[in-house]
């Protein structure tokens, strides 16, 4: 009788012999096919990844495949390293990481018929290639001189120096290559205008996207499209990291810093960092591009105590002649007096631009009407019941909401606890900052962009039309807008708020508020227009302000680098962090110190392990939260020791409705 090892997705760090039945017998060519087969009370989908000889269990043990799946080719090896990799990599069930990869109708038992007759949107007219500037005619012609095979390059270039171009230019000689290109960027939202662009560049060229806000029936259109070969440029989020592509010859990941490329939850990779193995794996080049890169990524092509792993291209100068740097000013806001949150010098700016009809981008990083409702007689705020969190007011449809588990509840007419009817806001989010500035200036037309006015992508391209088109003067926004927008029209930037993320206890926050402020900047004077942005600050002169005001973003990382090496921070050492929540903060304790007691500890001398401590936002959604960080110098002895833990850990009773996981490269604290 043959025997077949299939993957699973199931939390459990094994995997499945079954019995091939006779009319199914398969080949070394079928590893990689999907299966039907029983489990427990119900029959599941699984992947063949093995035809062992033997099996540990007695033969008349195994249960019989139902189903051989033949609808699809055999998923490729590079495809199964890949998945390897990530499984072995970040402590995760290799089935669950093979299974989730899939489009959701090809893990299901009877998946929906793919429609045919889908409707095609109509492509972008075609468009001739710009001029290149000599820096990216430099970048191109370094990438042109390299030798085949795998090599990983860092473009960073300021905001508005044409690295899509760059991209297109790279694309381009892929497909003359005759090999597929998978085009990676963070966000869902940054993927319409990518793709028009890559579209009208390559019309005759398969393109397809692969994201969350897809319907099901295109993913798997989509996906199928990229197996088999048939779409010659993917461009997708990060799970589209893990598409199956028999061709592919390049990778880029565009605006590689962002903390999207890493998931939150599940099997906690990052897209980024699993794009580089796929590249080596390949023997493939790979361009991380951005303004603002990564700190791991900045020290790989910086550092020259050791050999550079990625080659550093740098371009300086924006891609259009008359479009120069936007200049950055700080305005100290302990000397100037705020107008319901604004200076006046900001106020002037954007008056200055209403005259003239070009638009304004007020940043504010903080939804909302305002942070919390208060009551001055008795001091009662607005927590949220189940976080350890306030509750954000939402004045334009009269609630109460957490972002951090949902909930919420109608605004009180009077206070809950004293009956005080002089409840007040305090603090300023968006919906605010608009209601402030429709009162200042009733004539101009204003556009709110964040989560709450773009909840999906077909309403975020419905808000950008309108930028594109001049229907709006003045924009106020979160991050949503940040990065890799390019609104013509746009010639100011005001920055609200920032200064909370200087001294936050999380030290990536310097990082991000960098890259977050230098992303916005750049949305400003991309045309002819020249630019400005006006940053209200307390402190204006610290460094980070400095730096930004110099767009020296090379200065800013090795300051910080420099303070990691002193303190064993990341890139300089490796972390894990293992995290536990249970409906009482003493249970999940309990179970990190049992976990950090493991016997065998003592045998990883290279491994450090701290005190389990409550995490930042302590309890979320009822549930009270700890964390215990490993570290090591070395990023080997780390992942053996994880390797061995995990096993240790699984074998931990816990108390009733305990959960944890183990996240690999932690990027929040």
């Amino acid at each position: 009788m043959q025997i077949a090892r299939v993957a699973l997705d199931v939390p459990l760090h094994r995997l499945f012999d079954y019995l091939v039945p006779e009319r199914e017998e398969l080949s070394a060519a079928d590893v990689g096919l999907r299966v039907c087969v029983p489990f427990g009370r119900r029959s599941r989908i699984g992947i063949v990844v093995e035809l062992p000889h033997t099996s540990e269990l007695a033969i008349e043990r195994l249960k019989p495949i139902e189903a051989v799946l033949r609808d699809l080719p055999a998923l490729p090896a590079d495809w199964f390293r890949l998945c390897e990799f990530c499984a072995t990599y970040y402590q995760a069930p290799l089935g669950e990481v093979m299974l989730s990869t899939l489009p959701a109708s090809l893990r299901r038992i009877a998946p929906p018929k793919a429609r045919t007759n889908h409707r095609r949107t109509k492509p972008p007219p075609p468009c001739d290639p710009p001029e290149l500037t000599a820096e990216q005619q430099g970048a191109l012609n370094l990438i042109a001189a390299a030798e085949r095979g795998f090599k990983a390059y860092l473009l960073h270039g300021v905001t508005g120096s044409g690295k899509t171009e760059v991209y297109l230019r790279l694309i381009e000689r892929a497909l003359a290559d005759h090999r597929q290109v998978l085009l990676l960027v963070p966000e869902i939202n940054l993927t319409p205008q990518l793709e028009t662009r890559v579209a009208a560049r390559f019309p005759s060229v398969d393109l397809v996207s692969l994201h969350s806000e897809l319907s099901e029936a295109a993913r798997t259109r989509n996906w199928r499209a990229a197996l088999d070969g048939r779409a010659r440029i993917v461009l997708g989020t990060r799970l589209a990291i893990f598409t199956p592509l028999p061709d592919l010859g390049l990778i880029i990941v565009d605006e590689e810093h962002d903390v999207s490329f890493k998931q939150q939850d599940g099997i906690r990779y990052s897209a980024r960092d699993i794009a580089v193995f796929r590249a080596r794996d390949r023997g493939i080049p790979i361009v991380l591009g951005s303004a603002t890169p990564s700190l791991e990524s900045w020290a790989n092509a910086t550092d020259h105590r050791t050999p550079a792993r990625y080659t550093l291209l740098s371009l300086h100068q924006r891609a259009i002649d008359s479009a120069r740097l936007p200049v950055v000013q700080r305005i100290d806001t302990r000397t100037e007096k705020l107008q319901d949150g604004l200076s006046g010098a900001l106020l002037l700016a954007i008056e200055k631009r209403l005259a003239r009809g070009e638009q304004s981008l007020i940043f504010l990083n903080r939804r909302g009407y305002a942070p919390v409702l208060a009551c001055t007689n008795c001091g009662w705020i607005s927590h949220c019941t189940r976080c350890a969190a306030n509750l954000v007011l939402h004045l334009l449809d009269r609630r109460l909401r957490c972002h951090h588990c949902g909930s919420e509840s109608p605004v009180p007419k009077a206070c809950p606890t004293c009956g005080n009817q002089d409840i007040q806001a305090f603090g300023r989010g968006t919906q605010r900052l608009e209601s402030t500035l429709a009162e200042r200036y009733p004539e101009a037309r204003i556009l709110r962009v964040d989560r709450d006015s773009a909840r999906n992508r077909k309403q975020w391209q419905a808000l950008a039309e309108r930028i594109h088109s001049g229907e709006a003067d003045i924009l106020v926004g979160t991050q949503m807008l940040a990065k890799g927008h390019d609104f013509p029209k746009l010639t100011l930037v005001g920055a609200l708020g920032a200064d909370a993320a200087l001294f936050a206890s999380d030290w990536r926050s310097p990082e991000r508020l960098f890259a977050q402020l230098m992303q916005v900047a750049g949305r400003a004077g991309r045309a002819e227009w020249p630019g400005e942005v006006l940053i209200q600050t307390q402190f204006p002169d610290h460094p980070l302000y400095a730096a930004l005001v110099r767009h020296d973003y090379p200065a800013f990382a090795d300051v910080q680098l420099r303070e990691r090496e002193q303190a064993a921070f990341p890139p300089y050492t490796f972390q894990a962090m293992l995290r536990a929540e249970a409906p009482h903060m003493a249970d999940a304790l309990a179970f990190l110190e049992t976990a950090k007691a493991w016997p065998q500890a003592e045998n990883f001398d290279e491994v450090m392990r701290y005190d389990p401590v409550p995490m930042r936002l302590a309890r979320r959604a009822n549930f009270e939260r700890a964390q215990l960080l490993i570290e090591s110098p070395s990023r080997r002895a780390l992942q053996t020791y994880l390797g061995a833990w995990g096993a240790a850990l699984a074998g931990i009773k816990l108390p009733a409705h305990l959960r944890w996981h183990l996240e690999v490269d932690p990027l929040e604290f």
